[in-house]
């Protein structure tokens, strides 16, 4: 009687993977053991394990930095964000919009997968905590410079050019807004911002565009291809004056047309983001038309911007109901910005300053200066109640972010500031150096505004 070589099994799936499964229970065919494919599967195990341990072992890590933040989610960045989230939720017991966070963030992140594994968010502030951590100028290290309009990124990237105590300065022409940010024995860029090479992702590129775009741009403008680590960098403002900032630019004439709003591939569509206005700007716009347009982003922008939008569908508002895309994009700009190697607030410039210092070990040769007595703050104060009400409704994500990001500020100063023996001494003479011989003066005000494409 012939002899069945197959056998049919029964395996029933129980964990997550069911979720991608159309069903738990599934019919496999099993085939009996023979030698020859036992010698096989031993001889690509083998080769398998010799590769993974030759490739650890002759790859530096400053060469072959291999992202960490592939995966959208890493246990350590988690563990800090939920803390934080839950030190959050204690004080906020009335706002709904933090309930299953993470949960949602879970469920979004299988459905945009692809994203994810394409983008490169790079190095995280855990990461750098290392006692020997160092930036590596010589090496592959890169900063990304993540400039939210209107919250004095225009000054912090000002700062970055020309006022770090560096082996090699960089070298501005006055001619142009530009500066040559090289490493110290060769002439590739350490700094990827507005002043050293430009809108290379686009005008203000967010999160969603850099994450996707910096490396390749960064191999076209060397010529070559090269395993850096990545390290961004953002700054924070108060959400009110941000917004009454922005308006006051529009106001004067800013559009920021230049922006790409690129997500997943493509450009938003102009059925998804339809202009607040006819013509070539917004020239005296009022306020209450200003808050009246649903697509201006200048709502919530400081979320927007740092989150993964892929994770909500871009900028089609049509793919998830708004209160599930508001808490989604929410938690991904937390998630986003907990995990970024630095950020900072416009209202607290020195503890800004101290915190990058200490994070890259690299010192401004200038103190930072705070203007808390700005316009805008003026403009708040004149605000109507229900004015103020609209626009607090309006940026109801960006207050709960930025209050996420108050708390995450100081609890990162208060680290830092245990591990330094010297604290006292170091935060009252903070930028007290002098120039090394070489750096190039730049008088950055001797230079012609274009009102409708610079901002702070």
């Amino acid at each position: 009687m012939p002899v069945d070589m197959h056998k049919n099994v029964s395996v029933q799936v129980d964990s997550d993977f069911a979720l991608l499964l159309p069903s738990g229970v599934y019919e496999i065919k099993k085939m009996e053991p023979r030698s020859k494919i036992r010698t096989i599967i031993l001889f690509c195990l083998f080769l398998a394990i010799a590769g993974i341990i030759g490739f650890g072992y002759f790859c530096q890590d400053q060469v072959c930095a291999l992202s960490k933040r592939a995966v959208i989610l890493q246990s350590s960045d988690m563990m800090a964000y939920n803390e934080l989230q839950a030190n959050n939720n204690n004080n906020n017991n009335n706002n709904n919009i933090n309930n299953n966070v993470g949960g949602s963030t879970a469920i979004a992140s299988k459905a945009s997968a692809p994203q994810n594994i394409i983008a490169n968010a790079g190095l995280s502030y855990e990461d750098v905590l290392n006692d020997d951590f160092q930036f590596d100028m010589d090496g592959h290290d890169v900063m990304v410079f993540l400039h939210i309009q209107k919250t004095g990124g225009t000054s912090f990237g000002r700062h970055l050019v020309r006022d770090l105590d560096l082996k090699r300065p960089c070298e501005c022409q006055r001619q142009r807004k530009r500066c040559y940010c090289f490493r110290p024995h060769r002439n590739e860029n350490w700094l990827f911002s507005r002043y050293s090479t430009g809108w290379k992702c686009g005008l203000h590129a967010d999160w969603t565009e850099l994450t996707s775009c910096v490396d390749v741009e960064l191999d076209k403008n060397e010529g070559e291809t090269a395993k850096r680590r990545y390290f961004y960098i953002s700054l924070l403002r108060e959400p009110i004056s941000r917004y009454m900032s922005e308006y006051r630019h529009v106001r004067r004439g800013a559009t920021w047309k230049g922006s790409r709003h690129w997500c997943l591939g493509r450009q938003a569509t102009a059925i998804e983001l339809p202009p607040c206005y006819k013509g070539k700007d917004w020239l005296d716009v009022d306020l209450d038309q200003f808050a009246g347009c649903e697509s201006n982003l200048a709502a919530n922008r400081q979320t927007r911007m740092l989150a993964d939008l892929a994770l909500v569908g871009c900028y089609n508002k049509s793919s998830m109901p708004a209160h599930e895309r508001d808490r989604v994009m929410l938690a991904s700009a937390k998630r986003n910005l907990a995990a970024m190697a630095y950020f900072g607030l416009t209202e607290y410039q020195k503890m800004s300053q101290y915190i990058f210092e200490e994070t890259f070990n690299l010192r401004f040769a200038i103190p930072f200066e705070q203007h808390n007595a700005t316009i805008s703050a003026t403009a708040v104060t004149n605000l109507r109640p229900d004015q103020r009400r609209l626009i607090e409704k309006l940026n109801g994500l960006d207050i709960e972010l930025y209050a996420f990001a108050k708390n995450l500020l100081f609890q990162r100063f208060e680290h830092l500031k245990a591990k330094d023996a010297n604290f006292a001494q170091r935060f009252a003479n903070l930028g007290n150096i002098f120039y090394k011989q070489g750096v190039t003066e730049f008088n950055w005000d001797s230079n012609i505004e274009d009102a409708l494409s610079t901002d702070h």
